[in-house]
Formats: C-alpha cells, structure tokens, sequence
C-alpha cells in the first residue's frame, strides 16, 4: 500500500487569488485583524484515492507521530510505504522510531522536489476553492470545510487532482 504524505499551513487571512475592482482603487478584502493557524496533515492512497486528513496546532514531531497512529488505526493489517519530503517532524528518531513500530515504512522524495507529490496537488485544489479570497469566522470552519471538500471528492477526482491518473505521473514511469 503507497500513500503520498504532506502537510500544509491553513490560515485564517485568506490568499488573494482573484478579486476585482475597479481600476484605479484597491479591492477591498474585509478580514478580522487576528490571524490562526492550524496545519493539515493529509495523506492519499495511490491506487484507491482514500484520503485521510488530521489537524493539528503545530507542526511538530509529535503532530506528525499523532497523523502516523490515525494512518495505522485506518490501515492496521496492511503494509504501508508512505513517501514523504525529509521535513524535520518525518525525520526526528522519535518519529522514525514510531513508524517501525506501526510497521510504516518512510520512503523520501528528494530534496526541493514539491512538485513529486501529489498531496501538494490536492492541497492546492482545496485552497482554491475553499480558502481563496474569503474568511472564515474561525479557523476551525475553516479547516473543517477544507476537509469536507477534500473528502467529498470522489476517489477518482482526488486521484485526477493530485495528479496520479496522468501519464506523465513520475511513478508511473
């Protein structure tokens, strides 16, 4: 079983991606003063588009080892190759450590090579249409209506998003 892993930073001020307004004057983006953060874990099965997401306040070896048990309890019986960047919450020994122990096994990307992972594909497609030139009252509707978006894609168009199903998928080589 392979799954793409990576994590990314959602914040309550929304990305400004397309607005209009006419020209000569700014657009006016209203937001609330008070910036949040939450980063999403999320990891994507190759071959049958399941996903799973999990939020945490930080970005931590211990958020990381947090995703690596919820990946267990969904996959437990299975043997799991998850490919990952060598961020430093993938790679403390703790966190090493921990995916022997629930027999995952970490395969790196190369370094600098974002474009290798189909996660940072579907990252990019829920941002767009979900966090994109509006705020959220809160970061939590915000995470949680990141996440139905994401989940409610079917496994084919979560695959499509990500970039699986193209033949020019670097695994597929």
């Amino acid at each position: 079983m392979v799954l793409f892993e990576d994590e990314t930073d959602l914040l309550l001020f929304p990305p400004l991606r397309a607005a209009w307004s006419l020209r000569g004057q700014p657009a006016e983006v209203p937001i609330s003063g008070v910036n949040a953060k939450r980063v999403a874990f999320g990891a994507i099965n190759a071959r049958t588009g399941t996903r799973l997401f999990l939020a945490q306040e930080n970005h931590r070896q211990e958020s990381f080892q947090a995703f690596l048990d919820m990946v267990h309890q969904h996959y437990r019986g299975w043997q799991v190759g998850m490919v990952l960047d060598e961020e430093r919450s993938h790679t403390a020994h703790a966190s090493q450590a921990l995916a022997g122990l629930r027999d995952i096994e970490l395969l790196w990307l190369p370094k600098r090579s974002p474009h290798l992972n189909p996660m940072d594909h579907l990252w990019r497609h829920g941002k767009e249409n979900i966090c994109a030139n509006w705020q959220y009252s809160n970061i939590d509707d915000e995470v949680e209506s990141f996440f139905v978006y994401l989940y409610n894609l079917t496994p084919t168009e979560a695959l499509r998003k990500a970039g699986i199903l193209s033949g020019d998928f670097w695994l597929n080589q």
